[in-house]
């Protein structure tokens, strides 16, 4: 097979819709929330396109993440003849469930980003670089709607990467539901109040914990008539409340791809993505 060459007229700037051009991608059967969250924070000079993976039968589980991992590759393909500058992979559990590990899944992104020439991140390997950045050490990990299989695995990744996780558990081992059935039935989108409850329940079981982390594509209905928003609408004010970083694995992302591009947000934030200088 040849050598994958990036269409030439990308490099022209003339030729692009926008200065910094920017493709996520996301699990089958979900509508992410990241392309408009990220654009609305970013600045005009960004352009956004979402592209969601493909796959039938899809139904959520650990061995189909790893059965369709080579989807990412055709994602950051398409994306590079498109005229993507960066390209950003939503969900936590892709990285886990991969099986190739923390060394593993950096050199995967390497790989695909120089064959490309399109850098390309993971959220949950985001998640590892974002850590280190700010120097954390101890987190508390609010697994949220995961099923324990799912949030386990984020747990044993981001002990590999060298953290030490001193607390996690998902609403139902919050006792905020009964069951694992009850949370699915809510389809991740949950009441507005329980991301204050939950992150104060999580800091009340790890009090010494350096962050606290928020994994998967988790919605809170917090927003204007109960429109559903992610953790990173939230943010502001449960780092009041904590004292501390709270970081969720899109902010991690969005932190990366920002950092990849040179930029930083043009609306308030929290801290890790308050932390980025303009290049």
């Amino acid at each position: 097979m040849d050598a994958y060459t990036k269409p030439a007229h990308w490099s022209d700037p003339r030729n692009k819709l926008f200065p910094h051009q920017v493709g996520f991608t996301c699990p089958p059967y979900d509508w992410d929330a990241a392309p408009a969250d990220f654009l609305r924070m970013a600045p005009d000079s960004v352009g956004v396109h979402g592209r969601m993976l493909h796959v039938p039968d899809y139904v959520h589980r650990l061995d189909q993440r790893k059965k369709n991992f080579d989807l990412l590759e055709e994602f950051v393909q398409c994306m590079a003849n498109n005229g993507a500058d960066v390209c950003a992979q939503v969900g936590s559990n892709w990285v886990h469930a991969s099986g190739l590990g923390v060394e593993g899944i950096r050199q995967h992104c390497q790989m695909l980003g120089e064959k490309y020439d399109t850098p390309f991140h993971m959220a949950g390997y985001a998640m590892v670089e974002a850590l280190r950045d700010q120097n954390i050490e101890k987190v508390a990990l609010n697994a949220a709607y995961h099923h324990r299989d799912w949030w386990q695995g984020t747990v044993a990744f981001l002990k590999e990467a060298g953290f030490d996780v001193v607390w996690a558990g998902n609403f139902h081992d919050q006792g905020w539901f009964a069951t694992q059935e009850e949370i699915n039935q809510c389809i991740w989108c949950f009441d507005g109040d329980l991301a204050q409850k939950s992150f104060q329940y999580v800091a009340e079981q790890a009090p010494n914990a350096d962050a606290y982390l928020i994994n998967g594509m988790c919605n809170f209905r917090s927003g204007l008539n109960g429109q559903a928003q992610r953790p990173v609408h939230v943010e502001l004010a449960i780092e009041a409340m904590l004292g501390k970083p709270m970081i969720s694995h899109d902010n991690a992302l969005y932190w990366r791809v920002f950092k990849t591009l040179g930029l930083t947000p043009v609306t308030p934030q929290g801290r890790l993505l308050s932390s980025l200088k303009a290049e």
